[in-house]
């Protein structure tokens, strides 16, 4: 018996009975021998930490575009986090960890530079539309690895693709995700907003702080207990409906007061108008696109192949890329 199967006998004996087994994984869109150690899932993990994709989000705009201050969250760091509540859920159910953590993981994969503000633009160029969510499993699915894609699991480009949107994941792992996004964005961009002076403590809504928590850490394990403590037993992930409904009240709190505050999202404006401008500027001049984006531009379309460079970039490329089309150069003789 290899150590891989070791561990798939152990799933066996010891996770719910509504947890995805790697052994119940409907596979990979190609086949490949198994490796002798890691599950299918496990594998999966591997392959999206170590992908190009995964490293840029560190560099890319959670809520506040390129913060200064060491402290405020980027892509990465929200990945991680909702990586954490995930997978607590998962534990505390008896879930399958290591399915919700490559899900996880790979959530936001997609997001293109300067966060939501990005996507919004690309939402209007692209005659389809534009979903980080479904750019995400474009990226494992068909952009990384050279173009053939990294062959990950079907459940974990579901839960991927089901992570928000209409659609939900088939697995408890993927909703389990799909929850975690949304406690981790919500709390640790409150966090954000009071450490940048947008929001003061007493701005939260008293009923709120009440049913949730008054801090950073209360609100997580508040809804996280509260999600193990309906969930358990059952073959769904479920809230109680106070804390539904506290945590649909401080959504709608947020995005009164921080996502559209003209002070946090004052230089949005001008980062999409740079997206819109580089995006034109590479329709005309596809000798500017890298070599594996005029593949994609010749057999999918030019705004196809120019969406993908463009929002793969990081809000610092994304800048330097203007800079150097855009904005004139000083003469360097002296």
């Amino acid at each position: 018996m290899t150590i891989r199967e070791e561990i798939e006998a152990r799933e066996a004996r010891e996770l719910s009975p509504h947890a995805c087994l790697s052994t119940s994984s409907k596979g990979r869109e190609r086949e490949e021998e198994p490796c002798p150690i890691r599950t299918c899932f496990q594998r999966d993990i591997d392959r999206i930490v170590h992908c190009k994709a995964f490293r840029r989000l560190k560099h890319k705009t959670q809520v506040f575009l390129q913060p200064e201050g060491d402290h405020y969250r980027t892509r990465m760091t929200h990945t991680l986090e909702v990586d954490r509540v995930a997978r607590t859920i998962a534990r505390g159910l008896g879930l399958n960890e290591d399915l919700t953590e490559a899900a996880a993981l790979g959530h936001d994969l997609g997001h293109t530079p300067f966060g939501h503000a990005g996507e919004r633009v690309f939402n209007e160029i692209m005659a389809e539309g534009f979903a980080h969510n479904e750019q995400s499993l474009r990226v494992v699915e068909r952009l990384e690895d050279d173009g053939e894609g990294m062959n990950l699991t079907y459940e974990v480009r579901r839960g991927i693709l089901c992570h928000s949107g209409p659609d939900m994941a088939e697995t408890l792992e993927g909703r389990a995700v799909r929850i975690a996004d949304k406690i981790a964005y919500l709390s640790a961009d409150i966090d954000d907003a009071l450490r940048g002076g947008i929001l003061y403590p007493l701005d939260i809504p008293a009923a709120v702080a009440q049913e949730l928590g008054v801090t950073h850490s209360q609100r997580i394990n508040t809804l996280v207990i509260d999600i193990i403590r309906q969930s358990r037993g059952k073959g769904d992930i479920l809230q109680s409906p106070a804390k539904r409904e506290a945590m649909a009240q401080l959504r709608e709190f947020m995005f009164s007061t921080v996502y559209c505050d003209p002070v946090a999202k004052g230089e949005e404006s001008k980062a999409q108008e740079m997206l819109r401008r580089l995006f034109e500027y590479y329709l005309t001049h596809p000798d500017g696109l890298p070599e594996e984006f005029r593949e994609i531009w010749e057999a999918e379309g030019k705004e196809r192949g120019v969406c993908d460079y463009i929002a793969g970039m990081t809000d610092a490329y994304a800048i330097e890329v203007y800079q150097d089309l855009f904005i004139p150069k000083s003469w360097a003789v002296k």
